[in-house]
């Protein structure tokens, strides 16, 4: 095995342990990435980053011996390296057996969810489709869209940690409405609380949105030909924003229902869809109109 002591990825000055010990991540890795890198070899039931004085070291534990072993031997036999963001990881065992007084991501109580959305067409699943349904429980500050090896994910960022933990307690494992989802497909959302507390957004995408920032610039991926905003997944064009309405229903006399909405706003031309929900108390309801109806 002389090929795999001639990596200097690996150092095997120490025995098996369910805990590996990571060198030479990029600063201020996360959980979550720690976790994913993990995953195809078993169930990281804790971790502690951003150790060491670079912040660039970290340590992961699996459920198991044989998950731990698992990992160092794929990597010690394939020719690419484990990598986050790019920078190859340097693995070996721990000389601890267990990591103590730290908790997984999926444990810390926190203002920022991570949302998986499952489903043959969760890509399809837009970031407003997503603020809809999150607006839900109070004011949604950030939100962030990517791909992970999970899936499609989404990090949700409210005001405070109680917000967060009404909207986890009611839609986890539950499945997003169908009249918000193309073609009414199934999409369920998975979600736990994310090590971050405070996202970065630097421009408004179909992919990244801050919602407390009303001047921060628009990126060019946002806009399609015409110049009109898309909020579409991965560059797929969707509707453009200004064929849909946002209203805000006050002092009700009378009960308004979907008929009621879907009468008063036909008279300015065919409704696609309505959607009604509660916000703040409050009944806001969205209102689509075909192609650019609107300007």
């Amino acid at each position: 095995m002389s090929s795999v002591s001639s990596q200097p990825q690996f150092r095997y000055t120490q025995p098996p342990s369910k805990v590996l010990h990571l060198r030479n991540l990029p600063w201020e890795c996360t959980e979550e990435e720690l976790i994913e890198l993990g995953k195809p070899f078993g169930t990281v039931v804790n971790t502690k980053c951003n150790v060491g004085a670079n912040r660039n070291q970290a340590f992961i534990e699996f459920e198991d011996l044989n998950q731990a072993i698992q990992m160092i031997s794929y990597y010690a036999s394939s020719p690419d390296p484990a990598q986050v963001r790019g920078k190859t990881v340097y693995l070996q065992y721990s000389n601890r057996q267990e990591i103590v007084n730290n908790k997984t991501a999926a444990d810390v109580v926190g203002n920022v969810l991570l949302v998986t959305v499952e489903g043959e067409d969760a890509r399809m699943v837009s970031i407003d489709v997503l603020h809809v349904v999150f607006s839900t429980f109070g004011f949604v500050h950030k939100i962030t869209t990517f791909e992970k090896t999970a899936g499609y994910q989404a990090l949700v960022q409210f005001t405070d940690a109680d917000t967060a933990t009404s909207a986890k307690s009611a839609l986890d494992g539950r499945n997003i409405p169908r009249y918000l989802v193309p073609e009414e497909r199934q999409c369920s959302l998975k979600i736990t609380y994310s090590a971050h507390t405070d996202l970065t957004v630097k421009f408004q995408s179909h992919r990244s949105r801050d919602y407390t920032n009303p001047y921060l610039p628009v990126a060019p991926s946002a806009f399609d030909s015409t110049g009109q905003v898309v909020v579409g997944v991965d560059g797929k064009k969707m509707e453009p924003e200004s064929n849909v309405l946002l209203a805000s229903i006050e002092n009700m006399q009378y009960a308004v229902t979907l008929d009621v909405l879907h009468t008063v706003f036909a008279t300015f031309g065919a409704v696609q869809k309505i959607a009604m929900f509660d916000k703040n108390g409050g009944m806001q309801a969205l209102i689509q109109y075909p192609g650019n109806i609107l300007s």
